[in-house]
């Protein structure tokens, strides 16, 4: 058997072999930490790029991420893997929800990213050009922020190239979470992906700055499904039903203040039925958030503390 060898983001690693390191990156004028892991397979296949750790204190994906790193046998292995399990280390290393540092920005609304941009339109620009790009599949890992509870689901961007979009949604049923949500995120790293014509999911398991073990199996158990799906690996799992919802609908915080949730995640809400309410400092009522939508609860910000622009929750159907 001939030997090949991969290359991407200076990482050279030959069929049948593992290479990891941490790279030294710089974005406008900030230097950065960027683990890379790269499985080469002893056989000939696709190439998938996974990512986790976008939002830097979403757990789960994390250590889902390295795990599959860390256990796959590359001798088993049909193609390459691309796992990069901290994708935002600034927001990692501070703890940061939603905006990373330095410059404070949602890194997953930032894609594909600008390479002459503030720091996260230029780490967003590296991802996508260095990673995404050379995919043949991307899956992106997230979850729960660290204020968030979720129910467990899957995002596609719905492109309008009918054998893409086909590609996707067997990629995400083939992750085998309960729903999958046909809603395009602009500037997300899947709608990036689909725009260049790359089969994406984006998976959501746990929350809460949690990442207990049946969560991280849950996780790892949605890759090894997706990457047989598409004969990386020889794997049989039961997968669940899954129903798909076309929208999914999110509540934001119109003042600075407390938040008192009145409904949970998983419940099943209808329009304008009260989900929720926030007051100011001194406990005086500011906002009533109604469901915009009849459909179900996705995630639910449980923290006290709120702050004008956070959202509360989502409602998908």
């Amino acid at each position: 058997m001939s030997i090949r060898t991969f290359s991407i983001a200076g990482l050279s690693t030959e069929s049948g072999t593992r290479s990891a390191q941490v790279l030294d990156l710089t974005f406008a004028g900030v230097s950065t930490k960027f683990p890379l892991f790269v499985l080469c397979g002893e056989q000939s296949g696709p190439t998938v790029v996974i990512t986790a750790g976008i939002h830097g204190a979403e757990y789960v994906g994390i250590e889902a991420a390295m795990r599959l790193a860390k256990v796959t046998n590359v001798a088993e292995l049909r193609g390459t893997l691309v796992i990069a399990p901290v994708s935002s280390m600034t927001s990692f290393a501070k703890r940061a929800i939603y905006l990373a540092p330095p410059d404070n920005k949602n890194l997953n609304r930032c894609f594909p990213g600008q390479s002459d941009g503030s720091f996260a339109e230029q780490l967003a620009n590296w991802i996508f050009e260095n990673l995404i790009k050379r995919a043949d599949a991307y899956l992106d890992l997230h979850g729960g922020d660290l204020n968030e509870a979720l129910e467990l689901f899957s995002i596609i961007s719905i492109t309008g190239n009918a054998a893409l979009d086909d590609r996707s949604m067997q990629l995400a049923a083939a992750f085998g979470l309960p729903s999958i949500i046909t809603s395009e995120v602009k500037g997300s790293t899947i709608s990036a992906a689909g725009r260049a014509g790359i089969p994406a999911v984006l998976a959501e398991v746990g929350g809460q700055g949690m990442w207990p073990e049946t969560d991280v199996q849950l996780m790892v158990d949605g890759l090894h499904g997706a990457l047989a799906s598409i004969g990386m690996v020889t794997l049989t799992l039961e997968r669940k039903p899954t129903r798909i919802m076309e929208q999914m609908n999110w509540l934001r915080s119109e003042n600075d203040g407390m938040f008192y949730p009145k409904c949970k995640v998983g419940e099943t809400v209808v329009k304008g039925q009260i989900v929720g309410s926030i007051t100011d400092y001194l406990g005086n009522p500011v906002q009533t958030a109604t469901a915009p939508i009849d459909g179900t609860v996705m995630f639910l910000v449980t923290t006290l503390a709120i702050n004008k622009g956070d959202p509360l929750l989502s409602v998908g159907a």
